[in-house]
């Protein structure tokens, strides 16, 4: 079976296939820096909400202590 010259234009060269194995490599590394940049992301996210639930804890704390205290000193609420 002989090729057509059309046929023969169409078949990539070793050099090519390199090429494009080369590209790919490049591709592969470029989405594992990508999805390490959104794990250490993800992290930062994590850290962020883990300190706001913190803080809310720690005013909701002092919320029913202010509370308790007007309370005790029959004060009228300052809020709300």
């Amino acid at each position: 079976m002989t090729l057509t010259p059309e046929q023969f234009n169409k078949l990539a060269t070793k050099d090519e296939f390199n090429e494009l194995s080369n590209d790919l490599k490049d591709v592969k590394k470029g989405v594992g820096q990508l999805l390490t940049a959104m794990d250490a992301q993800r992290k930062k996210l994590d850290d962020i909400e883990h300190a706001f639930v913190s803080n809310q804890a720690a005013h909701d704390r002092f919320e029913k202590r202010l509370e308790r205290i007007e309370k005790q000193l029959k004060l009228e609420p300052m809020f709300g």
